[in-house]
């Protein structure tokens, strides 16, 4: 959306909202954003120049070209945001007790050419008060208003006054304003995000420091994934340990409907660098993997436990030779003793992947032998030439051999013995359930120990990597050579060109982006924080996919117990000190802010009767629509009803596999609606969808989508 020019008012408020149109209400209002339409586009014009040198100016090497493609990342970032909204940056202003200037906040932050601050970055501590002030806690402030924008104008705005006589008379007060409209508008198939009505609860979350776990804990409706998202952006703009050449933020969601669902709430924030991907994502088996059908084999691979399999079933893989042998160069014959072979083993740097190390156990043995060479035969030849002994590299392969992490994986439900070796606290009974016919026909609850294993062995490619760009390295080297002294032999031995004897200037002249190497994977890590939505569902081993990615501990965890769909009888810090995260601290949001009144008191009563001690949360809105019950029968008739009344929203379907998806109808099982939310939702059988807690919670989870009507359809 392209700025809006300065003759057009920034108001279209319906009739209905007349007396808020006042003059004396708006002028100033309109007089601001005059300014900030102004700004808007000196600076696109600026950031387009900046832009546009920056991507002609030379590529340059090495830190050059870093710093060249940050300054084009950024700029283009700010451009889109701009671009993509006008004046509706700004989402609304404060006035001080102490007649300070009105401030003025923004999804960004805005200057004009004096360097007068029209806009203030929400993220920025000035802007705290807009979002966290409250009657009991007004911060200082006289009044606040928030602004509610439809196609990039004004549709409605809604004022709040903190002080007896704080804006008399410049202040339209009512009740069902921008916040309450904005609960109870339609739907769309993407989330929107809600800066504008952020409240002080929340805010307190979104603000909170990046060190340590702190857990989001909250029921439906309260917002626990706005929160996450809005957390995201604030902590990339606020801590600079979290930059993405410091490790960046990764967001993991709990489904694919979901991620789509969220997609544009961080651009719309301004931030288009955070990750996001659902756990499957972080293997790449995990695209094609199926739920694992046994319960009980689901149960023992949730174990953190058989994680830890991973690393003595390496461990076997990495033995060195007990008896010694002889080795034959060009020059002389060398015996290589078992203990050398030990001190070559040993010479592997901690840390190091398992097929990464070879390397460093091949140049360690290469060094114990020519360190026992008598004869006068050059370094580099006699190294050479060792390298070239096959029955060498025989035996060091076999004694370290190159692994797959699918193959060693599918080992253990292949091989009773080497599992029992591996994790010798399985039963008998325990081991023969998790052999299975198939060893790489890959689950779900196989993810976490292939992804443990691909951590622990690391590429196997590697090693040939390095050699082909040592190899390149060589070739260019001796190329560059002889054209240096070409130039050295026409030099007068004054000028410049004599500095090129020097090799380390000679290594620099070496185009270090030109040499073959591997795209990284952009999900591996590490990163400097993460945060998980949906986190009551996570494992103890998926548990582990994430704390390997995120050394400092740094998480933000989003969930509800009561919506975990295998129980969660334990506290979040007893959980989260089982898997590893020892600081933790909890923050809980208890006020429903979507989900009506009368949808919330029947599905209290659905989760009670599992959950007693459920953390329910109070609905503060009413629908005025009641709860219908009926029949499946009746299921087309009730959405092309809705359908023809209402010209805007979303419904969904939860529980029928048999109803197909419309662009406006929604078809999902209840575990894929968690996180999303619909202004109809039509529960087929929900009866059906299971006993005991996984039952009660998808019954629970899916009656809670809905942000307008509920509607229960049932076989008999």
């Amino acid at each position: 959306m392209s700025p809006q020019t300065t003759t057009t008012s920034a108001f279209a408020l319906p009739e209905q909202l007349a007396a808020k149109a006042d003059p004396a209400l708006i002028d100033g209002d309109e007089q601001h954003f005059a300014a900030v339409s102004e700004s808007l586009t000196q600076t696109i014009a600026e950031l387009s120049g900046r832009l546009d040198a920056a991507r002609k100016a030379p590529g340059g090497l090495g830190r050059a070209a870093m710093d060249r493609d940050t300054e084009v990342h950024q700029l283009t970032g700010r451009l889109r945001a701009l671009h993509r909204f006008g004046l509706d940056l700004c989402l609304g202003h404060f006035v001080r007790t102490d007649n300070a200037e009105t401030m003025y906040i923004g999804r960004l932050g805005l200057t004009d050419s004096t360097g007068r601050r029209l806009l203030v970055d929400w993220r920025s501590p000035a802007a705290e008060p807009f979002f966290a002030a409250t009657h009991a806690h007004p911060m200082g402030l006289a009044s606040r208003r928030r602004y509610r924008w439809t196609r990039g104008r004004i549709s409605d705005y809604w004022d709040e006054v903190f002080t007896a006589d704080g804006r008399e008379g410049h202040a339209a007060l009512d009740d069902q304003s921008a916040f309450i409209a904005g609960l109870g508008g339609s739907r769309s198939a993407r989330m929107r995000d809600v800066l504008a009505t952020i409240q002080a609860d929340q805010d307190a979350v979104i603000r909170a420091g990046s060190r340590g776990a702190l857990v989001v804990d909250g029921g439906p409706g309260t917002g626990k994934t706005v929160v996450a998202l809005h957390r995201a952006a604030h902590l990339l703009y606020s801590d600079p340990r979290l930059g993405h050449r410091k490790g960046g933020v990764l967001f993991v969601g709990p489904s694919r409907p979901y991620l789509a669902y969220v997609a544009d709430v961080l651009p719309s924030l301004g931030e288009e660098g955070v990750q996001t991907c659902i756990l499957r994502d972080l293997v790449p088996e995990g695209a094609g993997a199926v739920t694992e059908r046994d319960p009980d084999v689901a149960r023992l691979k949730s174990s953190a436990d058989l994680v830890m399999a991973i690393e003595p079933a390496v461990g076997l893989y990495e033995e060195p030779p007990t008896e010694g042998m002889t080795v034959s160069s060009h020059w002389s014959d060398l015996w290589l003793s078992a203990d050398d072979w030990a001190a070559g083993f040993d010479a592997v740097e901690p840390g190091t992947p398992h097929n990464e190390a070879r390397d460093q156990i091949r140049e360690e043995l290469l060094t114990i032998l020519m360190d026992k060479d008598s004869s006068d035969a050059p370094p580099e030849l006699l190294k050479r030439s060792l390298l070239q002994n096959r029955e060498l590299n025989r035996t060091l392969n076999r004694a370290w051999p190159m692994l797959d992490a699918g193959e060693l994986v599918g080992d253990l439900w292949s091989v009773p013995a080497y599992l029992r070796k591996c994790a010798p606290g399985l039963g008998l009974d325990e081991v023969r359930a998790l052999q299975r016919a198939d060893a790489q026909a890959w689950t779900v609850s196989d993810l976490p120990l292939l992804d443990a294993a691909r951590l622990r062995l690391g590429d196997p490619e590697v090693s040939r990597r390095k050699r082909r760009r040592d190899a390149f390295v060589a070739a260019e080297r001796a190329r560059r050579a002889d054209v240096i002294d070409g130039l050295l032999r026409a030099d007068d031995g004054e000028g410049a060109v004599t500095m090129l004897h020097g090799q380390d200037l000679q290594d620099t002249l070496i185009d270090e982006s030109a040499l073959p190497g591997a795209d990284p994977e952009p999900l591996a890590g590490p990163f400097a924080h993460i945060i998980v939505d949906e986190a009551q569902e996570l494992t103890d081993a998926e548990w582990q996919m994430l704390l390997q990615r995120c050394p400092s501990r740094s998480f933000t965890i989003v969930g509800d117990r009561a919506q975990a769909r295998h129980g969660f009888t334990e506290s979040w810090q007893e959980r989260l000190e089982r898997v590893g995260l020892a600081r933790s601290t909890v923050a809980s949001l208890n006020i429903n802010y979507r989900t009506p009144e009368e949808v919330m008191t029947e599905a209290e009563g659905v989760i009670r009767a599992a959950l007693p001690d459920a953390n329910v949360p109070t609905s503060i809105r009413r629908s005025g629509l009641p709860v219908v019950h009926g029949s499946v029968a009746d299921r087309d008739s009730i959405l092309d009803t809705w359908l023809g009344t209402h010209a805007e929203g979303i419904a969904c379907v939860i529980g029928d596999p048999t109803f197909r998806a419309t662009p406006r109808v929604r078809s999902l099982t209840p575990e894929l609606s968690k996180g999303l939310e619909f202004d109809l939702v039509v529960l087929v059988d929900p009866e059906a969808y299971g006993d005991g807690i996984e039952g009660a919670v998808d019954r629970y989870v899916a009656m809670t989508r809905a942000t307008r009507q509920l509607v229960i359809l049932t076989s008999s």
